[in-house]
C-alpha cells in the first residue's frame, strides 16, 4: 500500500465531508426562508455518500499488482426533501396563505448542528490521518539520505 495512495484516500473524504457541511449550514441558514426562487420554502437538502474509485496518479499500477481499485468516498447526490413544509398560523406574515398558515421549510436546527459537528469531526480525522502520512513520508525521508 502506498502511503501517497492512503493521501488520495483521506483527501476524498475530506471533499465529501466539505460538500455535506455546506449543505447543512445552507439548511441551518435558510430554516426560517418561506419564498424562493422556485417558489414556496426553501427544501432541505443531503448529501448522500458512495464508495468511489480514488484516482492516483499509479492507479493502473495498483490494479495490475492487488487486482482491485482503491476506494474511498464521494457524494453520489445530493436529496431534496419533499415532505410538506411546516405550516404555523401567522396571519400577519406576508407569506401567509389566505387561511393565515404560512409553510415553512423541515428543518430542525438542533438535529442539523449536530450532523454539522459530524461532518467536523469527520473531516477532522482525514486532516489527522493525513498529517500522520505525512510525517511517515518525512521520516521516510530522512531515513534515505
Amino acid at each position: 500500500m502506498s502511503l501517497f495512495h492512503v493521501l488520495s484516500v483521506s483527501a476524498s473524504g475530506m471533499a465529501a465531508q466539505r460538500v455535506r457541511a455546506e449543505l447543512l449550514a445552507e439548511n441551518l441558514a435558510n430554516a426560517e426562508t418561506t419564498r424562493t426562487l422556485e417558489g414556496g420554502p426553501y427544501r432541505r437538502k443531503d448529501a448522500v455518500f458512495q464508495v468511489a474509485e480514488v484516482y492516483s496518479p499509479f492507479a493502473d499500477l495498483f490494479v495490475q499488482q492487488l487486482g482491485s481499485p482503491w476506494l474511498g468516498v464521494e457524494v453520489s447526490e445530493v436529496r431534496i426533501d419533499d415532505r410538506e413544509p411546516e405550516l404555523r398560523y401567522l396571519p400577519g406574515h406576508p407569506d401567509a396563505r389566505p387561511d393565515g398558515y404560512v409553510a415553512f421549510p423541515r428543518i430542525n436546527p438542533a438535529e442539523d448542528m449536530v450532523d454539522l459537528m459530524g461532518a467536523s469531526r469527520g473531516y477532522q480525522a482525514n486532516v489527522v490521518a493525513m498529517s500522520a502520512i505525512k510525517d511517515m513520508i518525512q521520516r521516510s525521508f530522512d531515513l534515505l539520505r
